[in-house]
């Protein structure tokens, strides 16, 4: 189903665009430092958790 309207996202990302090229090129209007900076800062990884934090 195709929603109307743009998707809620967080305020770091306002106007973050991606797109996927007819050869499988990432196309994106953010940097990818950037886009990496803000994952490490926002989401969890598991495998790089000590196992006392668990």
């Amino acid at each position: 189903m195709k929603q109307e309207g743009d998707p809620e996202v967080h305020e770091d990302l306002k106007g973050f665009d991606i797109k996927i090229s007819t050869f499988g090129e990432i196309k994106s209007n953010i940097n990818v430092d950037k886009l990496n900076d803000f994952l490490n800062d926002n989401v969890d990884d598991k495998k790089l958790r000590s196992d006392e934090e668990e």
